[in-house]
Formats: structure tokens, sequence, C-alpha cells
């Protein structure tokens, strides 16, 4: 079908003109994330996309646009990896961007031409669905992972973190898409109706969740405590920092202390005079100690991440080893096609070790409270969350490290993802970084305590209050994806059956 460009601005005809609005527009979400968090703005900002490819002439016009604007949403939401990458991140953006040109098709079929009331209520339906599936497709840890999800975006709001606790961060990405879908659909006179009505669902369903959806139980309370040392080279020293730290924390009641990501660079379990310092520290404060370190295995390539307990009589041998590398970081997806990428940026040399399996972790020093480890950009992933929730952690802690990316957006959008992992399995969840920011979340989402920024070497203590009760998200996992899932391969069939019966020849015998 062919789509007249009308009364639409000339330039619009253009190619390299289309091309860079598509780019452009495709790179606004990017302000919804911290450190701009204007969260508000995402319930509009994918308008200017959705309108320009609406208008595109051709099905390739509307892959193009729809490609475009997903390589400019890439490189938007991951600038802070040009010092790394370099060159390479726009390769990275180009292919990822490609997800995004089925979903240029789909919104052209649907919102493009003069659609008919049915078309457009089935367009607030499917476009989102449509934008869920890139998001699910690019969530795959050996494609990036899930940086940069839309509904992530609103960590900071209540009623979307209790939409949240009922269907993950999928169902905000969902409702946040489907009320752009409306406002550009309101564009059309002839389609205010199912525009309005969408809205007022939308807008009836928040509503509904934040009154009527369950929440969890208060279970009491416990005292953890996060050491960040700050920006400090040398491993020696960085010790030193933290040791001095936690000996701070002496007659304060803490009952756990946490250490960011690569907070030692030797395994206690191998190494006894490491150990013995660490046994000290726990002795003094009565509290147990997770560390991270980073080690070698004999005979093995590349470094183990791995979270580490430390008790008053030394390691507890309860351990966890990083199981999601960071693409290209930490590891190189097809080393054999994409090792170059080491000599333009700054790629990992060797291929880290993985972990295999997740670890609930039990602290005696705490009553014997449990926790779920996780590491890095681990805690990106909702699944993994759910996991430990599912095998009975009452507490979520991430460490990480993002001082490579100290001055840049990242330190906050990664602080801002245990916000959400908190709401949704209703467990409280610490976010413990070498160099900040380091966040404590309630089992709401709700921050608690204070943030350790990226200029403050301090530990802080953190009364941090437990709950009872499994999440409708923890307990039905993601069958908001499903739902997409199902949506989209209904609308397929559908089309499939009309196609066939409007074939020459096919009519009743």
């Amino acid at each position: 079908m062919h789509v007249s460009l009308g009364t639409r601005p000339r330039w619009l005809a253009s190619p390299w003109w289309r091309g860079l609005a598509a780019a452009l527009a495709g790179a606004l979400p990017v302000l919804v994330f911290p450190a701009p968090s204007w969260w508000w703005s995402a319930y509009a900002v994918l308008v200017p996309w959705l309108l320009l490819v609406r208008t595109a002439p051709t099905v390739r016009r509307a892959a193009a646009d729809g490609w475009l604007g997903g390589t400019g949403f890439m490189l938007a939401v991951h600038h802070w990896l040009l010092p790394s990458l370099h060159v390479f991140i726009l390769v990275l953006a180009l292919l990822l961007g490609a997800l995004w040109a089925p979903w240029g098709i789909l919104v052209r079929a649907l919102l493009g031409g003069a659609p008919g009331t049915g078309r457009c209520a089935a367009a607030l339906v499917l476009v989102p669905s449509g934008w869920l599936m890139v998001e699910l497709v690019r969530s795959w840890e050996y494609l990036g992972g899930p940086w940069g999800l839309l509904g992530a975006s609103q960590w900071q709001l209540p009623p979307a973190l209790r939409l949240a606790s009922l269907g993950g961060v999928w169902l905000v990405s969902l409702l946040i898409v489907a009320v752009n879908t409306a406002l550009a659909e309101l564009a059309r006179p002839a389609a205010w109706r199912p525009a309005v009505t969408g809205l007022l669902v939308c807008a009836l369903a928040a509503t509904a969740a934040w009154w009527w959806a369950p929440v969890p139980r208060p279970a009491g309370t416990v005292r953890i405590a996060v050491v960040q040392p700050g920006v400090i080279d040398a491993p020696a020293a960085r010790l030193a920092r933290s040791e001095a730290l936690v000996r701070s924390l002496a007659g304060r009641g803490v009952r756990l202390v946490v250490w960011g990501e690569s907070s030692v660079v030797q395994d206690p379990a191998d190494h006894p005079a490491l150990a013995a310092r660490l046994t000290a520290l726990t002795r003094r404060t009565g509290a147990d100690l997770l560390v991270n370190a980073d080690a070698r295995r004999r005979g093995r390539p590349g470094i183990e991440k791995s979270a580490v307990l430390i008790g008053p009589h030394g390691p507890t041998g309860d351990r966890y080893a990083k199981m999601r590398l960071v693409p290209f970081g930490e590891y190189i997806p097809a080393r054999s096609l994409l090792g170059w990428a080491t000599r333009v940026g700054k790629a990992a040399p060797a291929n880290g070790i993985r972990g295999t399996h997740q670890v609930v972790m039990t602290i005696p020093s705490a009553g014997g409270l449990r926790i779920g480890p996780l590491v890095c950009f681990e805690s990106a992933f909702p699944d993994m969350s759910r996991h430990l929730a599912r095998d009975g952690a009452q507490v979520l802690v991430a460490q990480t490290a993002t001082s490579t990316f100290q001055d840049s957006w990242a330190p906050a959008q990664h602080a801002s993802l245990a916000a959400l992992r908190a709401a949704e399995n209703w467990r409280p969840m610490v976010h413990a970084t070498l160099t900040g920011i380091s966040a404590v979340y309630g089992p709401r989402g709700e921050p608690v305590g204070e943030r350790l920024g990226t200029d403050r070497s301090a530990a802080a203590v953190y009364d941090l209050p437990l709950a009872e009760g499994t999440s409708p998200y923890t307990r039905w996992g993601d069958w908001a994806l499903y739902g997409a899932i199902g949506a989209l391969v209904l609308s397929g069939a559908y089309a499939g059956v009309r196609a066939l019966r409007r074939r020459p020849g096919r009519g009743p015998r």
C-alpha cells in the first residue's frame, strides 16, 4: 500500500532528512532515565517517532524509520559506553536498532493512511505489544541485556511500582507505550474516540492497581551497612580504606556489611592472610561481611567474580559466582568474529568465567536472614531477582562497580533498577558499589536512608524494612509478556485468514 505524503512537510520526502529525524526521535526517550529523570515525559516521548513512522510512504521506509529510530535510542541510552567501545558502539547500535524495523512496519500498518475505529483500537494493543517484543529480544544477555527498558524510567513513581508488583517492568512498559499510541492517534480527528477510550482505560488500570493491588506485610527490620570506599585505584589502598570504614561500624548493631563488586582481588578461600583480615572485621563489628572477589582459577583464563560471605570463623562457604557477564566488558560474544573490538576499545582481553546457578545465603548474625546476591548488571534482569525471591531470599543484594563510567549517567541509572526489583518482588534491595551510587530500597521500592553519591567515601547504616508475602509478579511471572505475544499471534492469524479469503478463486464452492 502506498501512503500519500499529502500536506506533510516536503523535507519528509528526503531519505536523509527523514533518517535524521527518525534517529533523533528514537533518541528522545533517553531523557526519561537518570540522570535527567524526566519520568513524566515517558508518556508522550514516543509520539514524534510514532507520527513519523505513520507517514512512511512504503513498508520499506517504515522499516527504515524503525531501524534508524532504534539505532538512535540504543546510541543515546548507552552513550556512556563510548569511551570504552569507541566506534564499535555505533556498530552495536546499528545491529540492535534493526530490532525496531518490524515494529516500524507494524506502526505503519495500524496507524498509517486513514485508519478506522477498529484499526485504531487494535493499535492500542498491538503497538505496545510489538514494542515489548523488542524489549524482550534485546534483553537476552548475549545481546546486551535489559538496560533502558522503558518501564524502568518510572522507578520513583509509586503507582508504577505498584504496577510492577503485578506484572513486572514489562507491564509498566506496556502502559507507557499504550498511552503514547493513544496520544499519537489524537492527531487524527477521526480516531479521537478509541484514543480517548484507550487513555481512560490506562488511567483506570493504573488507579485500580494503586487502590486494590495487594501490598507486602511488614515483617520487622534488620540493620545492615554499605561500605563505599570511593575512587581508589590501588587494590591494597582500597582494601585498607574499606577496613577502616568497617571498623567505624563497631557497636552500632549492624548485622550485615555489604561491599561492592571487585572489592577484593583475591579469593579469601585461597588466601588465608586475606581471610584472617576480613574475619577480624566481622568479630569486631559482630556482623557478617559480604565481599566480592575477582579471582583467577588455575588453568583457566579470565576472572570469576564471586560474592563471598565471611563470618566470625572465616569464609562460611556460601558464595555466588556471577552468571551473566557484561558483553564486551567481561567477554566478547563470538570472539572469533568480533575479537577486533579489543583493538578499537577497552573490550575484554579474555572471556570471564561464568557461574552455574543462583544462591541464597543465610546470615547467622542476623537471625538466619536469607539474602539473594547479584553481581553488577544482573540487577537489570527481572527473572534473576524473581528467582531469588521464589527461592526464599528475604533481601536482594546487588554488588556493583561503575567506576569506569563515574562521571556519566550510568551510576544513577544502575542504582534506580534496585527500586524496580524490590517493588516487583516485595523484597528490599541493597545496591552496594565501590564508587557510587549506592542506594537501598524497601519492599515497595521506596528509598530507605541516604544515597551515597559518586563523590562519597563512607559507610552508611540502614534499618532495612523486611516484608512477608509473595507478590503477584513473583508468583505469576511474565504474564504481561505472554499476553503481548498472544495478542500478536492472534492478530497475525486473523490477518492471514483475511488474506486467504480475499485471494481470487478461494471463495465458497
